[in-house]
């Protein structure tokens, strides 16, 4: 495992609405992960949803005040860290066009690489494993290879590439709802080509994609896992990743 800086900066986790409320080991996870290479993880109690959905939906006043309630919850912290490209994207990218000034925000992937400079976070995980990057990660905020190169470094794994890996799986919040038939559509080329690695662990950087696409080969009874990237990553010898419903 690669050593952190000594003063390792003052980290709040922003768990998200969906992840908190249905998938909560990936947040336990990130804060195993994170302590584990050193730093002071808080969850701050007054955090709230950060407004995606409401923003997404054409209600921009109502994401306005979750906005403001997330600089003010967050305001004080050197990092904050979001285990979802989506949610990190939504505070990055779109909170300053609402008036609000956030916190520094990264993705769980962004901040172990660009902040805390380390790829083998001592990481333990002897599954064969192919990777979705999401959406969000991969052209809102860009992180690249970032998730794959954490995946890479875990004693253990057996990473599969993904076939056609960029295509979007489909979810895309209330699209699918909206467009359903298109959603499905989506969603059955991504879990072919899911299929077609021959992978006991479908991983990826946000709960909401693994969720759908999850939902899907679980339909299929296809055996394929969906785990968050943070739990693979706070998965050691010692104390190994524990399958959980999904």
């Amino acid at each position: 495992m690669q050593k952190v800086a000594e003063k390792s900066p003052r980290v709040a986790l922003f768990a998200t609405c969906l992840t908190d409320t249905l998938y909560p080991a990936t947040p336990r996870a990130v804060v195993t992960l994170l302590e584990r290479l050193g730093c002071s993880v808080e969850f701050p109690l007054e955090q709230t949803c950060c407004g995606q959905m409401h923003f997404n939906t054409g209600y921009p006043d109502h994401a306005r005040g979750l906005a403001g309630s997330y600089e003010r919850t967050f305001a004080d912290y050197d990092a904050v860290v979001i285990p979802s490209g989506s949610c990190t994207g939504m505070v990055r990218d779109i909170h300053p066009q609402l008036g609000s000034k956030p916190a520094k925000t990264y993705e769980l992937s962004e901040f172990l690489v660009d902040v805390l400079g380390v790829t083998d976070v001592g990481a333990y995980f002897p599954h064969r494993v192919t990777y979705h990057p999401t959406c969000h990660s991969l052209r809102m905020l860009g992180v690249g290879d970032k998730p794959l190169s954490l995946l890479r470094a875990v004693r253990g794994l057996d990473l599969v590439a993904l076939p056609d890996a960029e295509s979007c799986c489909g979810f895309g919040g209330t699209f699918a709802l909206k467009n359903s038939d298109t959603s499905t559509a989506m969603l059955s080329d991504k879990m072919r080509h899911v299929l077609d690695t021959g992978s006991e662990v479908l991983t990826a950087g946000d709960n909401s994609c693994l969720m759908h696409i999850g939902g899907g080969l679980s339909r299929l009874r296809a055996g394929v896992r969906p785990v968050h990237l943070a739990e693979i990553l706070a998965s050691t010898e010692e104390e190994p990743w524990a399958p959980e419903t999904r």
